[in-house]
């Protein structure tokens, strides 16, 4: 087989290792949360409505649009710098345009933060 098709081959392999790997994992914190309801079902303890909520699924930080707008942005900053190095006007031009996506994705992600309803 030709060396040039194991790399998508590969890429692909890899995307699809880490998606099952964090399936795996998300399922795997949620058994042992049932587990835990379960335990304290058996012992007898009543399990309050605040504690299944706080238990069950933890409520996401206030800054949450603000963390992945700065990581977005950085990453359209990163390839915006790349395009620049490689100096060549035909690759520049298809980076800049590549940069654009997520720069533009992470501004959004800013703008939620700044303007959308935050719990104090």
């Amino acid at each position: 087989m030709d060396e040039e098709l194991f790399i998508p081959i590969v890429m692909f392999i890899c995307i699809a290792v880490v998606f099952s790997l964090w399936f795996y994992f998300r399922y795997k914190a949620r058994l042992a949360t049932q587990q835990t309801f379960r335990l304290a079902l058996e012992k007898g303890s009543e399990l309050s409505p605040e504690f299944i909520r706080q238990l069950g699924e933890p409520e996401p930080s206030k800054d949450k649009d603000l963390r992945r707008g700065l990581i977005w942005l950085a990453l359209g900053l990163a390839l915006a710098v790349l395009a620049v190095g490689i100096g060549e006007p035909e690759a520049t031009g298809k980076i800049l345009g590549s940069a654009a996506f997520p720069g533009l994705v992470g501004a959004a992600y800013l703008i939620m933060w700044r303007y959308g309803a935050r719990k104090e």
